[in-house]
């Protein structure tokens, strides 16, 4: 009997153990893909510790790292764009840019990206050519492989092997798939980084208070009002702070059938087909990035709680900004909406569901009206493609959003002692672990 109960405690270990490593594979999911640049201000007083912050902003890590040789642009090498004194337009303080003025800029970006084959970069990063590379061993090895797909879309080797892929139906829809998934998600996102520092604030503060408090004395007499405008001053001159305004213009690398057709036939080689490498490396119009979205963001009334330097001001400041673009560009635009995956069920000491997790939170633009879907990714047996099939919708639970941002931790912000944010089911079916949320509505969801 003893023996029995042993044998039977080492099974269900095993089968735990086993569920636990299916969910941890499950874990793995196709993310977009992202290159982030920034427009450098050689003439602003802060464009150096902007330039170098910006350095040391890593990739969102729910997007693939997908950076290439190109990560500023000097303002003054901007052109056709209407201008201030120098290069692109720049907002005001508390003011922000017109539709135009962001349409004018956009498409003067997009020229420079495609000037300097962008899209070619991005592409040769898929497939593995190094000789865009700094690295100048790696200049040598000549062709393409489809290594990268491979472990970004948890394909097997087989699934993506170009050479055999063309000789069946299965392995065209493969590489189409990977094509959709992967490649044509592929973004580049440029940042118009400026700043308006507390002495700027609080000359502007100065000005309205010094205006106010001699009307205030012309009407009643006496000299109230110019001792009101000294002492809201002395205030004035002793906040301390730097906030980041960010225009960042969103583009999306452009791949379809048509595209993958000609690269693939024209110029895939795994070998050292020189013909082919160099007939790529001279196509100056099939590779093209094109401008998506804009977003613009600034925060008045945000305050850092705690001491920093200068360096650790500016780096956090624009860290922050950048990602709360990030998150509103997800919510405008469709195809750079992020797939997250559901971390674990959590239970009660019955064993019932109480709720969702999943590592997402303030980073991503989470709050107590945020909406989620739950999605479940299939693959059409007809068609060999990959769809989406609608599970169930969640939101988060007020006071369990986790505060991911920059440098929380150490402003013991709330929710930065968090490791997820906890989600109840408002509607739909069972949720398991691995499965994918994604903010709002998601078109290529069927079933819901």
């Amino acid at each position: 009997m003893r023996t029995r109960i042993i044998l039977l405690f080492v099974l269900l270990c095993t089968v735990v153990a086993l569920q636990a490593q299916n969910a941890e594979d499950a874990l793995d999911y196709r993310r977009n893909a992202i290159a982030t640049m920034m427009v450098y201000h050689s003439e602003d007083e802060f464009g150096r510790e902007i330039y170098d912050a910006f350095k040391e902003i890593p990739v969102p890590d729910k997007y693939d790292d997908h950076n290439v040789d190109i990560r500023f642009v000097a303002n003054d090498n901007i052109t056709g764009v209407q201008r201030n004194s120098n290069g692109l337009i720049k907002a005001k303080y508390g003011k922000v840019l017109t539709a135009a003025e962001v349409r004018k800029n956009a498409e003067a970006l997009e020229d420079y990206l495609n000037s300097m084959d962008c899209a070619k970069l991005m592409v040769a990063k898929w497939f593995g050519l190094p000789v865009f590379e700094t690295d100048s061993a790696r200049k040598n090895e000549i062709g393409f492989n489809t290594t990268l797909i491979q472990q970004r879309g948890q394909y097997n080797a087989t699934d993506v092997d170009v050479n055999v892929a063309l000789q069946s139906a299965r392995g065209v829809a493969m590489l189409s798939d990977a094509g959709e998934e992967l490649i044509g998600n592929t973004f580049m996102l440029i940042n118009d980084m400026t700043y308006v520092t507390a002495e700027e604030q609080a000359a502007v503060a100065k000005a309205i208070v010094g205006v106010l408090g001699a009307m205030f004395d012309a009407f009643v007499g006496g000299d109230s009002g110019k001792q009101l405008s000294e002492i809201t001053n002395t205030i004035a001159d002793s906040y301390t702070g730097f906030k980041v305004k960010t225009h960042s213009y969103l583009y999306q690398l452009q791949w379809n059938d048509s595209i993958a057709a000609v690269f693939y036939n024209n110029y895939y080689t795994e070998t050292a087909d020189t013909a082919k490498i160099l007939a790529f490396i001279q196509d100056s119009t099939t590779f093209r990035m094109k401008y998506v979205a804009h977003e613009y963001e600034y925060d008045g009334k945000s305050a850092l709680v705690g001491t920093y330097t200068r360096e650790e001001l500016v780096r956090m400041s624009c860290t922050r900004s950048m990602d709360k673009n990030i998150a509103a560009l997800q919510l405008k635009y469709e195809d750079f909406k992020v797939k997250t995956p559901i971390y674990s069920i959590l239970t009660d000491d019955r064993g019932r569901t109480t709720g969702y997790a999943a590592k997402i939170g303030l980073k991503e633009g989470i709050s107590e009206k945020s909406k989620f879907q739950v999605i479940q990714r299939v693959e059409n047996p007809q068609t060999h493609r990959t769809t989406y099939r609608y599970v169930a919708t969640l939101k988060p639970v007020k006071g369990q959003i986790w505060d991911n941002r920059y440098n929380a931790v150490t402003e013991q912000a709330e929710g930065s002692d968090l490791t997820y944010t906890t989600f109840k089911k408002v509607s739909g079916g069972e949720v398991l672990p691995g499965m994918l949320i994604i903010e709002g509505k998601y078109r290529k969801v069927q079933g819901e």
